[in-house]
């Protein structure tokens, strides 16, 4: 039972599968590149820095995001050599398969549908506030029990309430409206996702350039506020706290992975899109952060919508509130667009090797798009998204993040010992450096996250383990062939 816990997936198979596949191969490096801003540039920046400056580090967010840069360029690497290597559907999914063996797979898989299911919904909560803020630009203002989540958690980080409000409609319909959108094509998804890339980043570039003229250094001071007692509660603990946190925009990365079977030259496209979107990001993050805490004092950003509140309180600024909703919404819907694209290509992936009934795996005959996949991914993100407050998705999203850079960090450098042989026409640098500093540090930042988040990942990892015993292992169809060869073999 062990060792058939621990087969491995062969590279001759992944690249028949590459080979064979029946979806649309129409991305280049640019578009890649723009996949990867896509899904990086969005809640983490129009959302998150605000949060995490207002809650847990300060104006020394600049610090967590230079620290989440830093264990997502070791990561990035490692994704750049995987991608290249072995260009499939399944990110970290297939590359564990292929290295660490089946249970490993399984459990990076599962981890993984954790990860795009909880981050499509954290993304379409942020959407779901700039709508209103948009709507209240016209005087609209939707009630406030349509808008929020009914559940909550209490202080304590595990307990969860509810609050009284009815259903988060409008982050429901953006959840559902991209869901359509990845149904009816790639092309259509990497165009539209293309065109919103670049209005959003227009749109963030005009807030750095105009609001730098607004800045008060003085909202910088003290630049790490002083701990209030309790771990994650600002200085250098809540400096990591937040870089933790953080670390859920760098998604993007695997997203990219994900849509490696669509790549028209995967062995270059994709360590182009995954190092190039890396390095854009990072650099628009620090500056976007140290341009919303110079605006005003830090506490002033604890909101779902805090670009809004940090232009509107210079009159010199206000009239790029409009276009700041416009650019946020249009950068959200790129986010939630790249996440269901990448969670279909991960069910897809595992049911293919039979470890998820094969009805996921269907491709749409004339979209060229596993339709299935795609329609269960969209339906459970928009049910996230409607009955669960920002905080507990992105908390969550963060730690299945950290936990599958981590895997893949930790897999290259297994598999330079265990398959020397096999063609990589990437290769990560200084790998014992490079490997070493991606488990390291998303290791530290997994453990800067709060016990409730940990207890809702074994509980969702323990339910993981179940389904595996009871239908993943009987239908595995690496242990199928395997059981094949022994038989010949023995005959």
């Amino acid at each position: 039972m062990r060792s058939k816990l621990f087969i491995t997936k062969s590279f001759d198979s992944i690249q028949r599968e590459y080979q064979n596949s029946q979806l649309k191969r129409s991305l280049g490096p640019w578009q890649i590149t723009a996949l990867g801003i896509g899904c990086v540039i969005g809640t983490g920046i129009f959302v998150l820095t605000g949060l995490e400056a207002a809650v847990h580090a300060g104006p020394a967010v600049v610090i967590s995001i230079i620290l989440a840069g830093i264990a997502c360029g070791f990561a990035g690497l490692c994704y750049a050599e995987f991608a290249a290597m072995a260009p499939v559907s399944g990110s970290a999914y297939s590359y564990s398969y292929a290295t660490l063996g089946e249970f490993a797979a399984w459990f990076i898989g599962w981890d993984l549908l954790l990860e795009y299911m909880f981050a499509a919904g954290t993304v379409s909560v942020g959407w779901g506030r700039y709508f209103t803020s948009f709507l209240e630009l016209f005087g609209i203002q939707l009630p406030a029990s349509l808008t929020n989540a009914p559940f909550t958690t209490l202080d304590d980080g595990v307990s969860i309430v509810l609050t009284g409000d009815i259903l988060n409609l409008p982050a429901v319909g953006i959840a559902l409206f991209v869901t359509w959108i990845c149904y009816i094509g790639i092309t259509q998804s990497s165009f539209v996702n293309t065109v919103i890339v670049i209005v959003k980043v227009a749109v963030i570039l005009a807030i750095i350039g105009f609001g730098a003229f607004y800045v008060n250094p003085s909202n910088w001071t003290p630049f790490i506020p002083e701990n209030t007692g309790d771990w994650g509660n600002f200085g250098w603990s809540g400096i990591f706290r937040a870089a933790s946190v953080l670390i859920f925009a760098y998604i993007g990365f695997d997203a990219v992975t994900t849509a490696a079977q669509e790549a028209r030259k995967p062995s270059f496209d994709l360590p182009f899109g995954l190092l190039a979107s890396l390095i854009i990001c990072t650099v628009l993050f620090v500056l976007m952060s140290a341009v919303l805490s110079g605006l005003v004092p830090y506490p002033d950003l604890n909101t779902a919508a805090p670009v809004a509140v940090a232009l509107n309180a210079h009159e010199g600024l206000r009239w790029l509130s409009p276009f700041v909703v416009f650019g946020a919404l249009a950068g959200l819907t790129s986010v939630v667009l790249v996440l269901i694209l990448g969670q279909s290509r991960i069910l897809l992936a595992m049911s293919r090797d039979g470890l998820l009934p094969a009805v996921l795996g269907s491709v749409h005959p004339k979209n060229k798009t596993p339709h299935v996949a795609t329609l269960i991914t969209g339906g459970v993100a928009a049910l996230m998204a409607g009955l669960f407050p920002i905080g507990l998705l992105a908390e969550l999203v963060s730690i299945g993040t950290l936990i599958a850079f981590t895997l893949v960090s930790a897999s290259v450098l297994v598999l330079r010992y265990t398959r020397p042989d096999v063609p990589r026409p990437f290769k990560v640098p200084a790998p014992w450096f490079v490997c070493s500093g991606g488990v390291i540090c998303c290791g530290i930042l997994a453990l800067s996250l709060p016990l409730g988040t940990w207890l809702r990942l074994i509980i969702w990892m323990l339910i993981g383990i179940v389904v595996y015993y009871f239908y993943g292992r009987h239908h595995s169809v690496a242990r199928k062939e395997a059981q094949a060869l022994d038989l010949r073999a023995q005959a």
